[in-house]
């Protein structure tokens, strides 16, 4: 019984010892890698490297973004999709710039797509138009400018079409959203107030209610800067691009 015994035990330590582990080592390296390329593609995705020019339809946003890249005006029209395309620096770095569509039912959607990898957003105001279209100019500021996804990075207000007569300049539009988006944001809050905003993306603007807005109560570095991206006299905004 014991002689059984013994031979049943060598046989397993023999059966042991053929196993063939290869199969396994290779699943479970297949599998690490998966995991390595997965957390290298994530970190990518989420890298904030591109710079936003963002605003309504016909500020110049278009113009502007063909003067950087191409370095001259071209007959541009209304964007229904992002351009993408890569200013050069004096200093030889690229910047990522994507031009993101200004109207109003695609204005939302491509910023979402666009703002978590934003490193700067550059907002393009008509210095024309924009006591008509003050109310919805102020509204898609305060929606860049109240994003949690937005709330640290640089942003340039850009008061495009400083070449014609009747532009505001860029202290008088500072001056007129500021009070626009005291407004804008009191509606925000009531709207915030009335559902379940645990999940919201958004945050109050400047400081508590019963404070007027001003822009100085924002912890964003921003900036007011006249252009005209007709003359191709943008240089406050390629200084900004230089320093990023």
């Amino acid at each position: 019984m014991e002689k059984i015994n013994r031979k049943s035990s060598a046989r397993a330590s023999i059966k042991l010892g053929e196993l063939n582990y290869t199969p396994v080592l290779i699943a479970l390296a297949v599998v690490l890698l998966t995991l390595v390329v997965l957390f290298l593609w994530k970190r990518k995705k989420t890298e904030r490297s591109a710079v936003l020019l963002t605003g309504l339809c016909d500020s110049g946003k278009t113009c502007l973004f063909t003067n950087l890249m191409l370095g001259g005006v071209r007959e541009t029209f209304t964007s229904i999709k992002e351009n993408v395309g890569f200013f050069k620096t004096e200093k030889g770095r690229e910047l990522k710039v994507v031009d993101v569509p200004g109207h109003e039912r695609l204005r939302s959607k491509f910023f979402d797509e666009y703002k978590n990898v934003a490193k700067a957003i550059v907002y393009v105001i008509d210095s024309v138009s924009v006591q008509k279209d003050i109310r919805d100019v102020a509204d898609f500021l305060y929606t860049i400018l109240a994003d949690k996804a937005t709330t640290k990075i640089p942003v340039v207000v850009l008061c495009n079409k400083q070449d014609e007569t009747l532009a505001k300049s860029e202290s008088a539009i500072k001056s007129m959203l500021e009070k626009e988006i005291n407004i804008v944001r009191q509606t925000r809050k009531s709207q915030l107030q009335s559902v379940d905003n645990s999940s919201s993306s958004e945050t109050f603007l400047g400081k508590s209610a019963g404070v007027d807005f001003d822009f100085e109560q924002v912890g964003q570095r921003i900036r007011f800067v006249p252009c005209s991206a007709k003359e191709e006299d943008y240089n406050g905004l390629t200084t900004f691009l230089e320093g990023l």
